[in-house]
């Protein structure tokens, strides 16, 4: 059945399969709704947006995407109310990321206005996907890749913006160890390691298994340079508490500019707790660690919303964290504070729920 908004065409799925998925034990980002949101760039402008049903998809096989890497992706996350009302999370700063990332890897922006009636118009078919409660969400995937069947070395000239989505629950549920790098990157200056570039995330797949078999689920990377600066933990930015400082890397064009991270720091001037951004040292954190003033190191991203972190290794050396699960841990005040919020528990006083209406 297709049916139109202002802008998006709308073709309902004849059946759905929610009845099929077990909530209560969900794997990340494998299971789908019952939609999609498809929008095709070419003839140099965007064309008509598109909700569909979840389907597999056709590409040549000389898809530019699959040759030269054109892709790029966002993180997102709507929630739903105990009145059954719908909101995301800061989705301006998503759908400005989007752009900037598109930028950054030579690719054409999306409008607004087809981003957020699309979204929106995906989340209200799609609501009885997104389940109530404090830690339930439905994840929200825009990107865009290069579809052009042209494998010379160029930008395309055609496009495909989509966005699907997946039922979640909390992403990390425990504490986890941490490898500090210090021979791999995740990006260097100059890159694209501030952009949501799809394969910044392939290149970390491998010195992150490596980190694996020795007992990591993660790595904190370092500077490209010199390997002395704290910069990201895994997928996610990172926190460092010192005493009652919390500490956190500058943005730049090897940090991504997390949207968790910046909320993070604004709780914190919030709550009266001291946030300096600034360079952050391995030395400076492991000596913390020797002399018992660190108390906490977490990460914070969409996904994840938090991650503590309980223990890291550095060239051999291990430290335990200790203040990771005590009872005024700044991990967990953070991330009540922000599932409040998210959730509509809680006062919003900057402004950063949007309903979906």
């Amino acid at each position: 059945m297709a049916n139109y908004t202002d802008k998006v065409s709308i073709e309902t799925a004849e059946t759905s399969k929610i009845s099929t998925v077990d909530f209560s034990n969900l794997d990340f980002g494998r299971v789908f709704t019952d939609h999609m949101f498809v929008c095709d760039y070419k003839d140099g402008k965007w064309q008509d947006p598109q909700i569909m049903p979840y389907q597999a998809m056709t590409f040549d096989p000389s898809a530019r995407v699959f040759h030269y890497g054109q892709a790029v992706f966002e993180g997102m996350k709507a929630y739903k109310d105990k009145d059954g009302k719908i909101f995301l999370f800061r989705p301006k700063q998503n759908f400005d990321r989007i752009n900037k990332s598109s930028e950054r890897l030579a690719m054409p922006a999306f409008p607004e206005n087809y981003f957020f009636e699309g979204l929106e118009a995906l989340l209200k078919l799609d609501s009885e996907w997104i389940k109530p409660g404090v830690g339930n969400s439905l994840y929200l995937r825009p990107f865009v890749i290069a579809t052009e069947p042209a494998i010379s070395a160029s930008p395309a000239n055609m496009y495909r913006f989509m966005i699907i989505c997946s039922p979640a629950q909390s992403y990390y549920n425990s504490a986890v160890r941490v490898l500090i790098a210090d021979h791999y990157s995740r990006s260097a200056n100059g890159g694209v390691g501030a952009a949501k570039a799809a394969g910044n995330y392939a290149a970390q797949f491998y010195p992150t298994s490596l980190a694996q078999e020795k007992g990591f689920q993660q790595v904190v990377w370092t500077d490209a340079d010199t390997h002395t600066f704290l910069e990201e933990a895994g997928t996610m930015n990172v926190f460092f508490r010192v005493n009652d400082k919390l500490i956190t890397a500058p943005t730049s064009d090897r940090i991504l500019d997390g949207i968790t991270r910046k909320s993070i720091i604004q709780i914190a001037e919030d709550l009266g707790i001291t946030c300096e951004v600034r360079q952050v040292t391995v030395e400076e954190i492991k000596n913390a660690a020797k002399d018992g003033s660190l108390k906490e190191v977490f990460g914070a991203g969409t996904a994840a919303v938090i991650s503590p972190i309980s223990a890291f290794e550095h060239q051999g050396e291990l430290f335990e964290i200790s203040g990771t699960d005590a009872e005024d841990a700044y991990n967990k005040l953070f991330k009540k504070t922000l599932l409040n919020i998210q959730h509509n528990l809680s006062e919003d006083k900057h402004g950063w729920r949007h309903e979906v209406k």
